[in-house]
């Protein structure tokens, strides 16, 4: 089969008006297509599966059009305010798989780096949920495969011959063109909060440790702090590649000698950071794109020595129970890995899981404290109490491992906020067993 080369708008008038439609997750979105399904005004009833905007489409304005989302981000959080049919699927990132697997929609669609000299496209910046439904439906004569071909995107390897991270010219049924740069997330410049958090996690991670971070600026600075301090040795495997790993690299700390599973090389699933970032990883050998229900399978987690996963949270009871995703009846971002990665990094006593968080917040110009005597109504647990192993704030670290409900609560309560800390230590008295 000989891939067919369309205009994005030749393309968007492949999906019908009663159809269904499944993107990647983030930057394996093609925007290009998206842009141009969102000129269209004819949609009857088009369902779409996806996760993590990272551009305001308005295909998701238009009557007839569901978007079913596994990942909120600021795009899906703007555009339900406005009134766009989304909504939110509860599931982590491993399970996309099977969701994608059983929604099977009729065209499936991904971004790739332009064909090497053999045909083959590499998936760049997301292997993520969709590999086997793209795969499948290249398979499918019922189905249609669209790819978004940029030439700007890095050329990023996966490890063949079972994870190639890549797709054939001849399984592709269309090719789309564009050329626009990848989606940036910028660097922020850490705060007092964020390097506070940051010494205390340092102590966590000894030499010869296995790194997972998660997305935002507490990680970040976490990677940075460890980047221009002592040791190394470091091995990474973690769902998301970010600048800051890069600079962990390039600092070399990171050697992946002592990893259990996938050794001598760094692995991830998608990327999301700065353009430096994208040119490191173009050919670079040093890191490989897999799936994510092998990156985050429990198996393959456990089988690395010594892991620290370093995640965020929104809002910890007294009890432990950790919001990461939905607060107060909306709903903010997604499960994504969190759960994986906190679980499973707890099983052999060396594992550390650093839940890191900001001991206060301002909501509607008050400041509140996120370490609370009980979760509010509407607000649903990310991570339940039991696989907790440390939080940490800016006042310190409060080590639930082993510990009883009310020790818990009670160290809980002592890295709150000054202004919240009495309040929270009558409440201590109330948590029972």
């Amino acid at each position: 089969m000989t891939a067919a080369e369309l205009s994005a708008a030749e393309a968007a008038a492949l999906v019908r008006p009663v159809d269904t439609l499944a993107v990647p997750l983030g930057p394996g979105i093609p925007g290009g297509l998206l842009h141009a399904l969102g000129e269209r005004d004819d949609w009857e009833h088009l369902e779409v599966f996806g996760a993590l905007l990272l551009d305001l489409y308005a295909l998701f304005t238009k009557p007839g059009v569901r978007y079913a989302s596994g990942f909120f981000g600021p795009a899906e959080r703007a555009l339900r305010d406005a009134g766009a049919n989304i909504e939110f699927i509860p599931a982590d990132f491993r399970r996309f798989v099977t969701i994608a697997q059983e929604f099977a929609p009729r065209v499936m669609t991904t971004v790739a780096a332009p064909p090497d000299d053999n045909g083959y496209m590499s998936l760049s910046l997301h292997a993520g949920a969709t590999v086997g439904e793209l795969h499948q439906a290249a398979l499918d004569s019922e189905r249609v495969l669209v790819v978004e071909v940029n030439d700007r995107l890095p050329r990023t390897l996966g490890i063949p011959p079972h994870y190639p991270h890549a797709l054939h010219v001849d399984e592709v049924d269309v090719i789309v063109r564009n050329d626009v740069d990848p989606f940036v997330l910028a660097d922020v410049e850490p705060s007092d909060v964020d390097r506070a958090i940051a010494e205390f996690a340092r102590a966590y991670v000894t030499d010869g440790s296995t790194l997972q971070t998660g997305i935002g600026g507490i990680p970040s600075t976490i990677v940075e702090v460890l980047a221009s301090g002592p040791g190394g040795d470091y091995g990474i495997h973690s769902e998301m590649f970010t600048t800051g790993l890069m600079r962990l690299h390039r600092a070399g700390k990171v050697s992946n000698a002592r990893k259990g599973q996938f050794p001598g090389v760094s692995i991830s699933t998608f990327a999301l950071g700065t353009a430096e970032l994208y040119a490191w990883l173009d050919g670079n050998p040093d890191v490989r794109f897999l799936p994510v229900d092998v990156v985050n399978a429990p198996d393959a987690i456990a089988r690395n020595h010594n892991v620290v996963s370093i995640n965020s949270a929104l809002e910890i009871d007294l009890y432990g129970q950790v919001v990461a995703d939905r607060l107060r009846g909306r709903q903010f971002s997604g499960i994504g890995g969190h759960e994986d990665f906190v679980a499973q990094s707890g099983l052999e006593l060396s594992d550390r899981s650093l839940i890191c968080l900001p001991s206060t917040a301002t909501v509607d110009g008050g400041v509140v404290s996120r370490i609370v005597p009980v979760l509010p109504p509407a607000t649903t647990v990310t991570t339940p109490r039991h696989q907790v192993d440390v939080v940490i704030t800016e006042h310190g670290v409060a080590e639930l491992r082993g510990r009883t409900v009310r020790e818990r609560a009670a160290a809980l309560a002592e890295i709150a906020h000054p202004d919240f800390r009495d309040e929270l230590r009558g409440a201590v008295a109330q948590v029972s067993s």
